[in-house]
């Protein structure tokens, strides 16, 4: 199938309209459904996944709304159907709705054998309507189903072998040859003067007086900044992608975006996502949403960005949405954010089945603007810390948490109150069962740094940032790159005569290796470890250390260890495999007593290993490339050549001038010897 898509601007920034001669049009081999994004320099990014509906998006004719979208069922596996049509007077369209084949339920039937009910009541549909312009634009998509979809059998469909709704146009699925165009519109020209839409005045974006509370707020240059780096990190990286959020009237509301290696780097560390809205609740100029997780060497590595016109549940839903569509729907198994209703709302919509908690550290930094007011503050901060990081189990922390509330007649406290009924999402005591790989920090001093940090704060605009955004994940990526090579170069020096650390040291990345050796460390103030009971394979053992609970005072606590011996596996109270990713202090005293010399192999995780090959690499940029890697030098190649075909397309002189240009490189290539 031949699919003609004519694009234009996400965002135009024309001075004057641009009429459809004006659009250049690309022929795209492949059915319709297979482009992904049409970039705002009309360059197409081709992919597995067929482009989904998307608000915003116009169509020629109302048929060929109709054809795009049974394209698309097709490609996912399901069917469709017209809900409604809408006719003015004079009998002419001017409104529709598509549903999936599932919408709904069918009639009661009186019937002796009434046929079984196949529907579902499935929501998932698109809303589309005439516009002055005389193109059908969808006003409204959702694109959640509530069944099962299989591609192979999309076929069997009565939508996929039936007529073109309004023509005599068949819908030839599976036929190349005889497919028709579709011209396809990203279109919005914004243009108004009223009700704070943005205005394109000469060329130069404002924001009215008025800026409604569900639309970015962009100052003067934004919008072309924002185009201009959409278009240069898609120069720079084919694979980069973006979407933006409209509303029906065309004004920007939220844009994500990520690189190929964020998708990558998912794929290796994306069993615990951090989503960080620190920009929204300190009150950036960068309404920044910040997708991140925990990469081998416990570094932030980037899973992608966003930003949003508010903090309202229905911008954090489209958000995360862009961004699972985008991660192929693959949701993480635990997910970390601030504590908000709006957030916990949008996790539990797009993300049902992940666990939700909430960041510690940034509860703790609420506590003084909550109860620095408060009389006895100081003895009321030591009581809420001793409870919160000390409690080993959950009826310590009630009790603990019970006496301080009584003691200072905290009772309708509200903060409090919402921090006591979701306790079981941020206080350690309650999240053991859950993995963390680090990213929930167990100490007051600990804190995980931002991809961005020292390019983003209050006053940085979106201008700014953008252009900084580039040099701040370079950093991010050389700094990985500079310790993939410390720790395939040289290993921690060994600390103690136990051979596990040996073991480890070989396997484990040199960050990862030496937050083992402080456990190691640690061993020498667990002491009298001792057997206290045994049921079948299971024995119970109990380690005596001394922590350091304020400045000058330490106690001794007692931490349970199971070992089942005929599993190898070793369970301790503190739970802290779970937060960290390798095994506690009290576990490996209990190893090394039971005559263990190695860890356990559950218990050594693929995600911190040094010696795995994984699939992105480090983008040297333009300070050079590791020129005895022949998959650097693949990659810098291939940028250079998107550069050249970039320019080489802009006119036929300069297309048949770089085709030659290009024969006689590969000609000298070719003849070029190879020197070692």
């Amino acid at each position: 199938m031949n699919c003609t898509i004519s694009t234009m601007d996400e965002v135009s920034l024309n001075r004057e309209p641009v009429y459809d001669d004006e659009v250049e049009e690309f022929e795209i081999d492949g059915e319709c459904a297979m482009t992904e994004y049409v970039g705002q320099n009309g360059n197409v990014m081709q992919g597995e996944n067929p482009l989904p509906p998307s608000v915003g998006m116009e169509f020629e004719s109302y048929d060929d709304v109709y054809y795009f979208y049974n394209c698309y069922a097709k490609e996912q596996g399901f069917g469709v159907r017209v809900s409604n049509t809408w006719y003015r007077k004079s009998k002419e369209k001017y409104r529709g709705k598509l549903s999936c084949s599932s919408a709904g339920f069918k009639k009661k039937s009186e019937a002796n054998r009434p046929r079984r009910e196949t529907r579902t009541g499935c929501p998932a549909m698109i809303k589309y309507r005439l516009m002055e312009n005389k193109r059908w634009r969808i006003i409204e998509v959702e694109l959640d189903h509530n069944h099962l979809m299989n591609p192979i059998s999309g076929k069997f469909y009565k939508s996929h072998r039936m007529m073109g709704l309004g023509s005599k146009r068949p819908l030839l699925m599976d036929n190349a040859d005889e497919v028709p165009n579709i011209r396809l519109f990203r279109t919005v020209v914004i243009d108004s003067k009223d009700s704070g839409i943005l205005n394109f005045d000469e060329g130069v974006l404002r924001n009215d007086v008025d800026l409604p509370n569900n639309q970015l707020n962009l100052k003067p240059g934004d919008a072309q900044e924002m185009l201009n780096f959409f278009a240069h990190m898609q120069l720079m990286d084919p694979n980069f992608f973006y979407v933006m959020d409209l509303d029906e009237k065309g004004r920007l509301r939220n844009v994500f975006w990520a690189e190929a290696r964020c998708r990558a780097a998912y794929g290796y560390f994306g069993d615990v996502m951090m989503i960080d809205t620190r920009s929204l609740s300190d009150k950036y100029e960068v309404p920044l949403l910040v997708f991140t997780g925990i990469n081998h060497h416990g570094q932030s590595v980037l899973f992608g960005c966003g930003l949003v016109a508010n903090d309202a549940i229905d911008s954090f839903i489209w958000l995360f949405r862009a961004w699972i569509t985008y991660m192929v729907g693959r949701p993480p198994q635990t997910i970390i954010t601030d504590q908000s209703k709006s957030l916990k709302n949008a996790v539990m919509e797009v993300f049902p089945r992940a666990f939700h908690g909430f960041s510690l550290p940034n509860i703790m930094k609420k506590v003084p603007d909550e109860l620095e007011g408060l009389q006895e503050y100081d003895s009321i901060r030591m009581a809420f810390t001793s409870a919160v990081y000390h409690s080993l189990r959950a009826d310590e922390f009630e009790a603990s948490w019970n006496e301080m509330v009584r003691r200072h007649g905290m009772g309708d406290h509200k903060w409090l109150q919402a921090l006591y009924e979701d306790r079981k999402q941020w206080t350690p005591v309650y999240l053991k069962e859950t993995f963390f790989a680090g990213a929930f920090p167990l100490k007051q001093d600990e804190s995980l740094a931002s991809p961005f940090e020292g390019y983003l704060d209050r006053q940085t605009s979106i201008k700014d940032f953008l252009n900084s955004y580039d040099k701040a994940v370079q950093e991010a990526y050389k700094r990985e790159a500079l310790c993939d090579l410390e720790s395939m170069n040289s290993s921690c020096v060994i600390k103690s005569r136990f051979y596990f650390e040996l073991q480890l040291s070989k396997l484990y990345t040199n960050d990862i290796m030496k937050k083992f050796q402080d456990e190691i460390e640690g061993m020498y103030s667990s002491y009298s470890t001792r057997q206290i009971n045994i049921d079948g394979p299971v024995v119970t053992y109990l380690v005596k250390e001394d922590i350091q609970v304020e400045e000058n005072s330490r106690v001794t606590r007692n931490y349970e260890v199971t070992y089942n011996t005929s599993a190898a596996e070793v369970i301790c109270l503190c739970g802290l495999f779970n937060f960290r990713g390798y095994l506690c202090r009290h576990a490996l005293s209990v190893i090394s007593q039971i005559g263990l010399e190695e860890i356990p192999p559950q218990y050594i995780l693929t995600r911190w290993r040094k010696d795995i090959k994984r699939a992105y690499i480090y983008d040297y940029g333009r300070n050079g490339i590791d020129i005895n890697s022949p998959v650097h030098r693949y990659d810098n190649l291939y940028k250079c050549v998107v550069k050249v075909a970039e320019e080489g397309r802009k006119s036929y002189d300069r297309y048949k001038f770089t085709l030659q240009a290009l024969n006689e490189i590969l000609n000298k290539v070719n003849l070029q010897e190879d020197y070692r």
